[in-house]
């Protein structure tokens, strides 16, 4: 339960202005058309929904996609999360 509010306030991040030409996070949905690429993860301590977006979006720029699937997200005092890239 706490990991679906976890990916859901990361989606619900990604709504907001994240700077032109920023990897975008992507719903299960918006992937079915495209082309995968690749996958990334980030691990942070004592971290925020926010900044895990934040770093999955700049790895993802970072490698030339487009936008992102969280695939795996953990909590606690280190943040894990993988994500899918897509173009």
């Amino acid at each position: 339960m706490k990991r679906n509010l976890i990916i859901a306030t990361l989606g619900l991040a990604s709504l907001m202005s994240f700077g032109a030409g920023a990897a975008t996070q992507l719903s299960s949905e918006q992937t079915q058309n495209l082309q995968p690429m690749g996958s990334i993860s980030v691990s942070q301590t004592a971290s925020s929904p926010m900044s895990i977006r934040e770093e999955l979006s700049a790895k993802a720029d970072k490698a030339g996609a487009t936008g992102y699937h969280v695939t795996e997200l953990q909590e606690g005092d280190t943040w894990h999360a993988t994500a899918q890239l897509y173009k």
